[in-house]
């Protein structure tokens, strides 16, 4: 059984237009390719075949994980969030003790994780690091460059 995906409202939105597009779009292109290559003559020494098919293949792949993705999907309701401890569509600001930078980031499902928009996902350190605690809390992180201490200063949706 497939892991069970929480999403926005947007973030499910997104992943059907991508399936859409991939299924409606990509593919036709994909088999397009394939008969033009196999019009070529000679499968055996064929390149444009074989890459062909090897692109249809990953496409094919790709497809079946987003539909996988959209099937096992559940869709958080932002008014059901508390922002007592740190959860999934939390925004949450936290101050670096060591270095007192401040920064923040929304804690999205993995589909939805984008860093220039400072949406990480929840299978990341930080994101493991900070699931469950509060406002006020100092926690450590084990990140790629070692250890770092982070306060929770605010937990907001």
């Amino acid at each position: 059984m497939s892991e069970v995906a929480y999403l926005t409202a947007e973030g499910l939105k997104k992943l059907k237009d991508e399936l859409d597009r991939l299924i409606n779009i990509e593919r036709p292109n994909i088999s397009k390719q394939i008969a033009d290559a196999r019009d070529k003559g000679d499968l055996s020494e064929n390149a444009e075949y074989d890459a062909a098919k090897e692109a249809q293949g990953l496409l094919e792949m790709k497809i079946s994980k987003l539909q996988d993705t959209v099937r096992n999907a559940r869709v958080i309701d932002p008014s059901e969030i508390d922002t007592e401890t740190v959860q999934i569509l939390n925004r949450v600001k936290l101050k670096n003790l060591k270095t007192g930078a401040e920064m923040e980031y929304t804690i999205v499902s993995e589909s939805e994780a984008n860093l220039k928009e400072k949406k990480i996902s929840v299978n990341t350190p930080i994101a493991k690091g900070l699931m469950g605690k509060r406002v006020g809390d100092v926690t450590e992180i084990q990140v790629p460059n070692g250890v770092v201490t982070f306060e929770i200063v605010n937990i907001a949706i």
